[in-house]
């Protein structure tokens, strides 16, 4: 936790009705499992397979899901989400992004939309953008030094088609602070600079006890 977050609220770690959690630190093999998993999931959209292969790997799935079931914890006990030395912090649902710059003036993040994210004709499913810019300003919340807080409006504009398995560029900041309320703008780029996407949102700091 930096000072400046010490500054703002001396109670940030229990702000609103969060627990505590702590990061939990991945094992040496999480970052492969991982990865395994997001080929899986493109494959599962990109492939078309014949019935008898269809059980195999229906079975194998089931298998696995047997497999994983009994080391099941409660959020916060999962390196998933916390291993921010991974694409998308080790979390399947986070788009599979790095984290380049994280500091009071901004997060900056580098990665690609895979082929799971696909939208159609090679874009990115519209969807995904507000995913990925959601994500964006709860870490630009977080490096800036504020409390926690909540999304309360997130407006995307599509300047462009956002191509999937292309190097892209995300960045984000606080532009300025009202009481509670926290608005951050972004953009998507690519890796000549011309903006795809940008966001503005409002982030609202939680009250103590509100979840």
């Amino acid at each position: 936790m930096s000072e400046q977050a010490d500054r703002v609220d001396d109670d940030y770690e229990h702000h609103g009705g969060f627990p505590v959690y702590r990061p939990v630190q991945a094992g040496p093999n999480f970052g492969r499992f991982v990865e395994a998993f997001r080929r899986l999931q493109d494959l599962a959209v990109s492939t078309h397979l014949p019935d008898a292969v269809l059980g195999d790997a229906i079975e194998k799935a089931e298998a696995l899901g047997d497999l994983l079931e009994p080391h099941c914890v409660r959020e916060g006990e999962s390196p998933a989400g916390f291993a921010v030395e991974l694409p998308g912090r080790g979390s399947l649902l986070m788009l599979p992004w790095t984290i380049e710059k994280f500091d009071a003036d901004g997060v900056r993040s580098r990665g690609t939309f895979r082929r799971y994210h696909l939208g159609g004709n090679g874009a990115a499913h519209g969807g995904t953008l507000p995913l990925l810019f959601d994500d964006l300003f709860g870490m630009v919340i977080h490096a800036h030094g504020r409390p926690i807080a909540r999304t309360g409006y997130l407006h995307v504009n599509y300047r462009k088609i956002t191509p999937i398995e292309t190097e892209l560029v995300v960045e984000g900041r606080v532009d300025r602070v009202d009481g509670r309320k926290a608005f951050c703008t972004a953009e998507l780029r690519d890796l000549d600079g011309d903006v795809l996407a940008d966001c503005e949102a409002l982030m609202i700091e939680l009250l103590p006890g509100q979840p």
